[in-house]
């Protein structure tokens, strides 16, 4: 049996599901429980989802895409000055 792997589309929905629980006068565990998750996985949402809106959650899944494009890009060019300068040594 695999692990379900949620969408951060679905993690925020449920967030606002359990709210809206504990507003209507649910207790928070059960309001937890109902949705299908653990109280840990919950408050390890809350604390890495928590207040996001689905157009945040999107701007911040742009940013780590281009986090990632650039940090490849440094990357490769500090290895390319790297061969650079030690062919320039001599040491090649």
């Amino acid at each position: 049996m695999g692990i379900k792997r949620h969408k951060p589309e679905e993690i925020v929905q449920k967030l606002r599901q359990v709210e809206v629980l504990v507003g209507q006068g649910t207790a928070r565990i059960d309001a937890i429980r109902e949705i299908g998750i653990t109280e840990q996985t919950y408050y390890r949402w809350r604390k890495k989802y928590g207040g996001m809106g689905i157009d945040q959650l999107k701007e911040l899944k742009r940013l780590q895409k281009e986090n990632e494009r650039l940090r490849k890009a440094v990357s490769d060019l500090t290895l390319d000055k790297q061969i650079l300068s030690e062919a320039a040594k001599g040491n090649f």
